[in-house]
């Protein structure tokens, strides 16, 4: 038993130092380089909710892939264009997409950088009975889908959907320029082929979101690549990511739009930090004059804790809210209260006698049913927070449960194993034992 409790204390000891290099400096860890990823509301941003319009969605695919392709399109395009520790979620049941950007303070850029639906068609010249281009009364064409017949035999409209992930804008050579390059899949290929063949010498519209950017005129036959010109150097360049980060299946219109001050987050944070401190000092003051050295002990477990947690936070990576930070502080405080209730049953059998390592042993043992059952009815709390948070959208709910969920967990490791391993090692020396003797009194 001493050996394998030396080789628990010292692991505990490896996990507090690496935790602690993982966690310092806060905004960038001595190990790994993490850095805590801080919330809209903590470090200010753009708020933004779409509605997905999923009565223009294919019929052979079900909502929830409809949506699951949007989520994987909008990700790929935060990745592009560089936005740090983005939160994106859907929900399925009310065809609603929220994505929040932190640092991102211009909602009108938000929108335009990642809210565009980057909606590619193809269209041709709509013609008369005697095949005379119609024109509105502005005197401009109007347009119509371009269709073929597709590999499976059916007739489909040609979109962005067909396009590999490979466009690349450059500037031409000989007219000094903007284009953007693109190229299709097999599909893509052979319905531009037909397009292309029955529209020689006529211009084939190329539309982005319903806005015509370019009307080439069909000098030839194409299959699976073709130029779009017209936009300047810096449309282009947004453009061709658009393109290779994916074209939604269906439109989606902006519902909801809003900037998070940064100065309120920067606010937030120093208040939330400031109750955090206040109470984690009155914990620390309780167990000490109560406790004597078991709470000094039960201290010392504490930092340990407070590292392993905020080391997880890092990895995994939470993103932290205000909630957050709540639901941090209260498994703080559940920590503590885990470590109250050892100590009592410790109390209760060295006054009937027991002393040494059997006094503790036999404390965590009646201690761990309280121990258990608290910490599992907070985590079933917890899984029905983050559904509730899930189901509803509301990201802060998610941020409580997850935060709670994960430090009462640690807290129960930090009560069972740290605490247990410091008051076991101590009680093998004559002054641990003393020390223990007056501090269960």
């Amino acid at each position: 038993m001493p050996r394998r409790n030396n080789l628990v204390f010292m692991a505990v000891l490896l996990l507090f130092v690496v935790s602690l290099l993982i966690v310092f400096p806060i905004d960038k860890g001595a190990w790994l380089g993490k850095k805590l990823q801080l919330g809209l509301d903590l470090k200010g941003g753009t708020h933004l909710v779409y509605q997905a319009d999923l009565t223009k969605k294919d019929p052979s695919q079900t909502d929830a892939q409809v949506m699951a392709a949007i989520l994987q399109t909008i990700e790929r395009r935060v990745n592009a264009y560089g936005v740090t520790e983005p939160v994106i979620q859907v929900d399925e049941s009310k065809g609603r997409v929220t994505v929040q950007l932190p640092g991102v303070k211009d909602v009108n850029e938000a929108i335009k950088l990642i809210g565009q639906v980057a909606l590619l068609e193809f269209k041709e010249q709509k013609l008369d009975a005697q095949g005379t281009p119609v024109v509105d009364a502005n005197g401009n064409s109007e347009w119509i889908p371009a269709t073929a017949i597709g590999i499976d035999g059916n007739v489909k409209a040609l979109t962005g959907q067909y396009l590999k992930p490979n466009s690349i804008a450059q500037i031409d050579p000989q007219t000094s320029r903007p284009e953007v390059h693109f190229e299709w899949n097999t599909e893509g290929a052979k319905l531009f082929q037909q397009i292309t063949e029955r529209n020689l010498n006529k211009p084939v519209g190329i539309f982005l979101d319903n806005q015509l950017v370019s009307a080439p005129t069909v000098q030839g036959v194409i299959s699976d690549r073709g130029v779009i010109t017209g936009p300047v150097l810096a449309e282009a360049r947004t453009l061709a990511i658009q393109l290779n980060s994916g074209t939604l299946n269906v439109p989606l219109t902006v519902i909801q739009q809003k900037d998070v001050d940064a100065t309120l987050g920067a606010d937030s944070l120093s208040k939330s930090l400031r109750a955090g401190l206040i109470g984690i000092a009155m914990v620390v003051f309780f167990m000490v004059a109560y406790y004597r050295w078991l709470g000094s002990l039960a201290i010392i477990a504490l930092f340990v804790y407070g590292a392993i947690v905020l080391a997880i936070f890092k990895l995994i990576p939470v993103t932290l809210t205000t909630a957050g930070i709540a639901g941090f502080i209260i498994s703080v405080g559940m920590a503590v209260d885990a470590n109250v209730l050892i100590f009592e049953r410790m109390k209760e059998e060295m006054r009937s006698g027991r002393t040494g390592e059997g006094g503790v042993a036999e404390g965590f043992r009646r201690a761990w049913p309280s121990v258990r059952d608290s910490n599992v009815s907070t985590f079933i709390t917890c899984v029905i927070l983050y559904w509730f948070g899930s189901t509803s959208g509301d990201l802060t709910v998610k941020g409580f449960a997850v935060t709670l969920f994960l430090g009462v967990a640690v807290s129960m490791f930090s009560a069972i194993i740290v605490t247990r391993t410091f008051l076991t090692a101590l009680v093998r020396t004559q002054a641990g034992k003393s020390l223990l003797s007056r501090g269960a009194k």
